[in-house]
């Protein structure tokens, strides 16, 4: 059966899904985009309270801008930096209403799994010429099944966090007690506040998202001293999170690493580091977080909440029936994962990749924008829209352009090649960098040839701790 009549599939109504279609229909190529929310970028919506880190002039797709630039859109001020909701108001919503792009989106409709017309995963023979075969569930009608020539899988990974267990499934007693767990970024000065007003809170993750936690939860302190924090991290440093500071291209995330320096300084929280969740229990109507610690086994003092922001990983479920060639531990594409693995890299960076290093045994799927990272960290939506526009390009026939693919992401100014979990390194205040170093460190050598400090040492020498010296470029 020819696929060439047949759409494409965008799965993902999100920044990065809108900007595939938007590339897609640029070139002329047929594509259905489904929502399984009630409007589009629904997972953006639910983190809507929270500030981005990254400005306007980032998060802003090329094809897209220019599709809403035809329209009259008034385009916000590139260097501001939006919240998730001023990011769908502004952006996302008034590109989802281009007559253009309203008419091939699919809101409240479920793609519940994706496979090849007639055959399972197993069959090979004349597997690339059948059509994917999407089963869709819209409302409360019966499932259905649409057809399609490629798919661009943009789910992204909001609904599917990592759990409170440090082993990577749920702790014991984590779902009976569900109704006083929080994932993510809960809205603690907003729509959430009388939830922890007063209340101790335990926060266990080590990245952006427990710091955004953190720090919401220490100005809603700031007016109410009953509520207490404690900080539950499953690595033995803070160097990551802390960032880069100043040296950080992002000022914005900068900040945010040295506010959560500074508040941990402050002794506003109880700081646990290298403590691995196992258990959850009910003790005197608090909760009881017990697990390992270097020291050994250890209980927690009891709290009324806990959130837990410890990231996020892809659903595989959808795409079971599909061949795919995934990294064995991020379940990123396999080319990708090298590049993007948080046990090698800090940096930010990641090298220009496209449809290539996207491509799956299974011909013209590709996952793409957060789900492409798998269960890595430190995703931009820049990375994203360079990823759909290879992807739109390969599609159309245009390999030339899907080729060519440019990216130069900002870096965080904590740079590592080989930042072990109990390392206490920090950006790239040594000597030359070495050969295997990673993009930041390269632009470490650049800069210290040419007289300057370097990437990441724009601190004074004093402010960095012997050990962080000793980071990628020493």
């Amino acid at each position: 059966m020819s696929t060439n009549n047949l759409p494409v599939a965008v799965i993902g109504s999100g920044p990065v899904g809108l900007a595939a279609a938007a590339h897609l229909i640029t070139r002329g190529v047929p594509v259905r985009l489904y929502e399984s929310g009630k409007s589009v970028a629904s997972n953006v919506r639910s983190w809507g309270h929270v500030r981005l880190f990254s400005p306007w002039r980032f998060n802003i797709d090329l094809a897209a801008g220019n599709m809403l630039r035809e329209h009259g859109w008034q385009e916000p001020s590139p260097e501001a930096m939006p919240t998730g909701r001023e990011l769908v108001d502004a952006y996302l919503e008034p590109l989802a209403q281009l007559p253009a792009i309203a008419s091939i989106i699919q809101t409240n409709t479920q793609v519940q799994a994706i496979t090849r017309q007639g055959i399972d995963k197993v069959v090979t023979r004349d597997r690339d010429t059948r059509p994917f075969a999407l089963t869709v569930q819209n409302g409360s009608g019966g499932p259905r099944v649409d057809l399609a020539r490629a798919v661009i899988d943009a789910s992204g990974t909001w609904q599917s966090p990592n759990p409170l267990g440090a082993s990577g499934v749920m702790a014991i007693g984590e779902t009976a007690f569900a109704d006083r767990i929080a994932y993510g970024i809960p809205d603690v000065l907003g729509s959430e506040r009388s939830t922890y007003a007063g209340k101790i809170v335990l926060v266990i993750g080590g990245g952006h998202s427990a710091a955004n936690a953190l720090l919401d939860l220490s100005r809603l302190a700031s007016k109410d001293p009953a509520l207490r924090m404690i900080w539950a991290v499953r690595g033995k440093s803070l160097v990551r999170v802390f960032g880069g500071g100043v040296a950080d291209k992002l000022p914005a995330r900068g900040k945010l690493g040295s506010d959560l320096e500074a508040l941990v300084a402050s002794g506003a929280l109880q700081l646990v580091l290298g403590f691995a969740a196992e258990r959850v229990e009910e003790r005197g109507g608090g909760l009881i977080v017990s697990g390992q610690t270097p020291e050994g086994f250890r209980t927690l003092d009891p709290v009324d909440r806990i959130i837990v922001a410890t990231g996020q990983r892809p659903d595989l479920a959808l795409t079971r029936e599909l061949r795919l060639d995934l990294d064995p531990w991020l379940e990123s594409p396999r080319a990708l994962g090298p590049s993007i693995d948080p046990n090698l890299h800090s940096c930010g960076s990641v090298p220009p990749h496209g449809y290539r290093e996207l491509a799956h045994p299974e011909a013209n799927y590709f996952s793409v924008g957060i789900k492409s990272y798998g269960r890595a960290p430190t995703f931009l939506m820049a990375t994203g829209y360079e990823q759909v526009r290879s992807v739109a390009a390969y599609l159309a026939g245009d390999i030339e352009a899907a080729n060519d693919v440019r990216l130069v992401l900002p870096e965080t100014g904590v740079c590592s090649v080989t930042l072990a979990a109990d390392a206490e390194t920090s950006g790239c205040c040594g000597g030359p960098a070495p050969v295997s170093s990673d993009a930041c460190c390269s632009d470490d050598a650049i800069a210290k040839a040419a007289g300057a400090a370097g990437c990441g040492c724009s601190q004074k020498p004093e402010a960095v701790t012997p050990k962080a010296k000793a980071a990628c470029c020493g």
